[in-house]
């Protein structure tokens, strides 16, 4: 399974609050694949997001497009607590970086 092709479908997901991807917006902490499966931990902008179900939704449907129904995971987590200074085009970079 291609790294790049998972972040390029999370990207197609938008914060509809501030209209830019989830991964140049920093949501994304850490993309892992390993035998077959997608495991993605992700935050929200805050907390109590109202739209937190419909983006986690979207981001699962998007990943399970190319890594098939039922092999992604996502772990949504707090901490570090997310702040605009996370948004960078170079989010998407560090994601498709080979594991060392």
């Amino acid at each position: 399974m291609d790294k790049k092709i998972i972040v390029e479908k999370m990207r197609e997901v938008i914060d509809p609050e501030i209209g830019m991807d989830i991964v140049t917006l920093g949501l994304i902490y850490n993309l892992k694949i390993e035998e077959g499966k997608v495991y993605i931990d992700m935050t929200l902008t805050f907390p109590g997001c109202p739209l937190a179900s419909m983006m986690i939704n979207e981001l699962k449907q998007k990943v399970e497009e190319v890594a098939g129904e039922g092999n992604v995971n996502i772990n949504l987590i707090f901490e570090p607590k997310w702040n605009q200074t996370m948004i960078s085009e170079e989010n998407y970079l560090s994601l498709i970086e080979d594991e060392k």
